[in-house]
């Protein structure tokens, strides 16, 4: 039987810990003696081919840090290796073996002993070349399960697994660190622990949560003892310590129950099963909290202080006010041409001549009255903050439609985080017609067509803005994007055009199959692209905001914004995953001279909340201390702030992440300034922001494994005198002793404090 085991995939991704003892699982390791050949042809998954000339990799990391750097396309991977048949003799269940590949960037398909075994992605046809294909999971477990006797196994033999990897873009090849094997199927591929896929809920302040544990066997009970363990990570204080028998009968299940009550740090929980075998299956997670006190029912006024618009452009601001509705908004010093509406707090028109203006708001309601400056620059400038919003591709992929993008832009005003500053609703890939025949790519006059997904763009860009949304869109410089839809190669203004008359607010341009284009990588071919797009937006009655999309080449963060950029990536798609989120967060150094207002380094969007790439979402994988870091170092690196989750999934730990003002603040800070990192010790790093107020935002994160006490002294910094401490998180002041300041951080957390 040819099956990959989807659900043990994602298993291994989100915490599963296997041991064992006995032979029944024993397993044959798959890292070491592969061999790589950067081409593409069948017969490379043949048994009888001689690969002695092919070159040795490595399989732990990607090809680009092999040598493979400018490899885009196909390539193959082989490795011969024996199978003792001792090993199945000996096994008790007889229910089959177990080959795991490891992670694979971007797809690939798999041979064992020349005959197809299975494959990650689609459009993955013989001969295709890309960017035809398109590609599947890149940051999954590759997992597969066959029958004991299945006829492509060689017991007592020489086996050989070849595996044809495809990439379109970026980085490409088999990764992860030890994750290769073949072994026999155990009792512990069988338990479903449910609660990777159930959420935490809160009953008022009590943190709870029920779900299953699934017996997968269709013919072996699940007899043992279910050992139940938590304890808070900070304090080491012991919430629960349970122990229950369990007898689970094939394809059944039972229901556990888990009661934290109210919680102000992570607990460290774990499920282990002991087998009447020997063999142990442990599932581990932490649970969430809620650092963050609630905003007041009286008027609070958050977001940007600071606004830049084009003269003569259509114009259109939201004041961010926190607060109990119906609320009252005025506007004193509003330049001619603009208006704010009462009631929602929208402020439309045109803008003014060139100038700065500075605009005095007061938002009231029944409990009060909060006032606040707002300064409006009207020249060449746009986002003079880091933008904040939201972006269908992490959640979505090219599953996107109207339909799931009208509800985000719904949620962010019904679950207030329209009230806290968040403001675009971007569509990323998919809303294209598909870039391959026979579909058609543009109409008679050369101009973008929409597929069925998307069957009115100019009716969903004024439903967005009527709700004081900003809209944003997405395309290529080549001729197809990412996932094979028509890209703006050629069409530049035709595009441009279509986004002005449908309200886009927004444009993330990605290189993509430009790469098919550009005639090296010399600095001149990676500015052309975008120099293109610049000069036809520049043509269009409308301000939109050039997200540049090219993960870092040629240092873009140097060259960005003369090419009319006001973000650009800075480095490869993140992941929901310690290693992908800490990797690129921590390596935001070099660009931070190039951080100013309109000009941002974009390290990729937030993983929090539910993610996927569509259509099948799950939790973030980041344990929800790693989140509350995840948002401190984007807000300390003035990044763009883009959810990428299901809006319609926002449990109460994620809403409170982005919903808290004083956090958010640091990110929207006027200066426009970028972190640096001041101290390194060990596990532990210490990043300072500068803000306009004099203040300065300060970062200690816990980098390492373990529970960690540290002392910052803050002449250390460069910051001295005696100063007030806030905690920015619990939103809290802090007495603060001879300029010193010990913390005692959770591992992969953070404490985020104000000096001023």
């Amino acid at each position: 039987m040819n099956l990959k085991i989807l659900h043990l995939v994602f298993l291994v991704a989100t915490g599963i810990v296997l041991s064992a003892q006995g032979s029944s699982l024993r397993k044959i390791p798959l890292d070491q003696g592969w061999v790589f050949n950067p081409s593409d042809d069948p017969a490379f998954a043949d048994v009888g081919l001689n690969d002695e000339t092919w070159r040795p990799i490595r399989v732990d990391i990607n090809w680009d840090a092999q040598g493979q750097k400018e490899l885009i396309g196909y390539a193959w991977y082989r490795l011969r290796f024996s199978l003792p048949k001792e090993i199945r003799d000996a096994d008790k269940l007889k229910e089959g073996v177990l080959l795991a590949l490891g992670k694979v960037d971007d797809g690939d398909q798999v041979f064992l002993n020349g005959e197809f075994l299975g494959q990650n992605g689609r459009t993955f046809a013989p001969g295709t070349k890309p960017p035809e294909f398109r590609t599947g999971p890149w940051d999954l477990e590759r997992v597969y399960r066959l029958a004991m006797d299945d006829p492509r196994i060689k017991w007592g033999q020489e086996n050989l697994i070849a595996v044809r990897v495809a990439n379109p873009n970026g980085a490409g090849g088999m990764h992860g660190k030890g994750s290769r094997f073949m072994r026999l199927v155990g009792l512990i591929d069988f338990v479903d622990f449910q609660s990777d896929m159930t959420p935490f809920t809160f009953q008022g302040n009590e943190v709870v949560k029920s779900f299953d544990l699934v017996n997968r066997s269709t013919s072996n009970a699940m007899t043992g003892t279910l050992i139940i363990e938590a304890k808070e990570l900070v304090s080491g204080k012991k919430v629960i310590q349970n122990r229950k028998n369990i007898d689970i009968a094939p394809s059944e299940r039972m229901t556990v129950n888990l009661q934290l009550g109210q919680r102000e740090e992570a607990c460290g929980i774990s499920y282990q099963i002991v087998f009447k075998d020997g063999e142990t299956c442990e599932y581990r997670e932490e649970s969430p909290y809620i650092l963050t006190p609630p905003a007041p029912s009286s008027p609070r006024i958050n977001g940007a202080t600071l606004f830049g618009a084009k003269p003569g452009k259509p114009f259109l601001y939201t004041v961010a006010a926190s607060g109990d509705r119906p609320m009252v908004f005025s506007a004193s010093g509003l330049p001619d041409g603009l208006t704010i509406n009462a009631q929602t707090g929208i402020i439309t028109g045109t803008t003014p001549a060139r100038g700065t203006y500075k605009v005095k708001i007061t938002a009231k309601n029944a409990k009060g009255e909060a006032v606040r400056d707002l300064e409006i620059v009207s020249g060449d400038r746009l986002a003079l903050t880091p933008p904040m919003g939201w972006n269908s591709w992490n959640c979505w992929g090219l599953a996107v439609n109207e339909e799931k993008v009208v509800a985000s832009a719904r949620n962010f005003v019904e679950k207030g985080l329209r009230d806290h500053g968040w403001t675009y609703i971007n569509i990323d890939d998919g809303w294209e017609i598909a870039g391959a025949s026979p579909d058609p790519k543009r109409d008679g006059d050369g101009n973008i067509l929409v597929n069925n997904k998307f069957p009115d763009m100019a009716r969903l860009g004024r439903r967005i803005h009527d709700l004081g949304l900003k809209f944003g869109i997405y395309s290529s410089p080549g001729p197809l994007t990412c996932g094979g839809y028509t890209g703006s190669y050629q069409h530049e203004q035709n595009d441009a055009n279509s986004y002005a008359s449908w309200g886009v607010d927004y444009l993330k341009y990605d290189w993509c199959s430009y790469r098919r284009i550009a005639k090296d990588t010399s600095l001149t071919e990676l500015k052309k692209p975008y120099e293109v797009m610049r000069d036809a937006l520049a043509k269009v009655d409308r301000d939109i905001v050039l997200s540049i999309c090219q993960y870092g080449m040629g240092n873009v963060w140097e060259w960005g914004d003369s090419v009319g950029g006001q973000l650009w990536r800075t480095t490869n798609d993140i992941a929901d995953t310690w290693e992908s989120m800490s990797d690129i967060g921590f390596s935001q150094v070099d660009n931070a001279p190039y951080a100013k207002p309109g000009s941002w380094n974009d390290p990729d969007m937030l993983v929090i909340g539910w993610v996927g790439w569509g259509p099948n979402l799950h939790p973030t994988r980041l344990k929800p201390d790693e989140q509350d870091t995840h948002v401190s170092l984007w807000c300390l690196l003035s990044a763009p702030l883009l959810i990428g989750c299901d809006l319609t999934r926002l449990d109460p730990f994620t809403l409170n992440l982005i919903t808290n003002d004083e956090v958010l603040a640091i990110n929207q800070d006027s200066s426009g300034k970028q972190a640096y990192p001041k101290i390194k010790e060990g596990q532990i790093q210490v990043w300072v922001k500068d803000l306009h107020d004099g203040g300065n935002a300060v970062g200690i994160f816990n980098l390492g494994d373990a529970v960690t006490d540290f002392e910052v002294n803050f002449e250390d910094l460069g910051i001295k005198g005696q100063k007030k401490l806030r905690d920015l998180w619990r939103q809290k002041d802090i007495d603060l002793l001879k300029g010193k300041h010990s913390v005692r951080i959770a591992p992969h957390g953070v404490v985020l404090l104000k000096v001023i």
